[in-house]
């Protein structure tokens, strides 16, 4: 079941407020929540302290582990889904207010970066107190290392069809000889166009999608042995040995310094 997220006041337009950076918080609730594709002029930063959220937007899927942050430039659409009681910062910046990438990115967050979010969010947007932390926000989130977490994808309507076919069913083991059939494509034509749209091979373009959906639910709270079954790994040895060969650490190792380390755990 999925329920949109709630505002922490009615009537909320994030480009009606002026200020140069604001944060607003969200709690979600037992069932995992969902904002509908939308768009604004302001710069988004999605901020997970707790749980996961999955960002889309029209070149791929970004995933926000707890600790990190997934940088939303103004103007582009987007779509965010959070697990279920997750805890979300949405930090909204003006154009040009920073020197921030022009395209979407996974930032490692510090821990200065997180306790500025968390106050900001407690302040009111016309507050001098939120004056004076939107500034040194805006001059540390630049500093942030920028990792890579994230799934693209193309506008090509065949890859995006096998994209949302996997999104929805992480555990489909269909080889690229069986998609060819799908898609009416040869296996050699359907290999290189994945190639051509996405730098990545069939197999490896999955396996990203996996390594999303696996951070994104043991964020949550599954366990390692749930998400090796919901992702169709014989085995957990056999997920864990995945994991830890793209992200260089097992999965309980590599949520732990995330959570102590500020992000820093990320392999790029």
């Amino acid at each position: 079941m999925r329920q949109p997220l709630r505002w922490p006041w009615p009537d909320f337009d994030v480009d009606d407020v002026l200020a140069p950076a604001i944060a607003v918080r969200v709690d979600v609730t037992e069932t995992r929540a969902e904002v509908a594709e939308h768009w604004h002029r302001k710069g988004q930063l999605v901020f997970a302290l707790g749980g996961g959220v999955t960002c889309r937007v029209p070149s791929g899927f970004w995933m926000v582990p707890p600790h990190c942050g997934v940088w939303i430039p103004g103007g582009m659409e987007h779509s965010n889904v959070a697990t279920a009681n997750a805890r979300i910062f949405f930090v909204y910046i003006e154009p040009g207010a920073a020197e921030l990438p022009d395209r979407c990115c996974t930032l490692s967050m510090s821990p200065l970066l997180r306790e500025l979010i968390i106050e900001l969010s407690d302040c009111a947007p016309d507050d001098a107190r939120s004056g004076f932390l939107g500034r040194i926000l805006l001059a540390e989130l630049p500093l942030m290392p920028v990792q890579q977490l994230h799934l693209p994808i193309s506008a090509e309507p065949r890859l995006r069809r096998i994209a949302e076919a996997l999104a929805e069913d992480p555990a489909d083991r269909s080889t690229l000889a069986q998609w060819t059939n799908r898609v009416a494509l040869s296996e050699s034509s359907l290999a290189r166009l994945v190639v051509k749209e996405t730098g990545l091979t069939f197999g490896r373009w999955r396996q990203q999608l996996h390594l999303i959906v696996a951070l994104r639910e043991l964020a949550s709270g599954a366990s390692v042995q749930q998400v090796s079954v919901d992702l169709g790994y014989g085995s957990v040895t056999a997920f864990i040995t995945m994991f830890k060969k793209a992200l260089g650490k097992p999965p309980a190792k590599y949520l732990n310094d995330i959570s102590q380390n500020g992000g820093s755990a990320f392999v790029a």
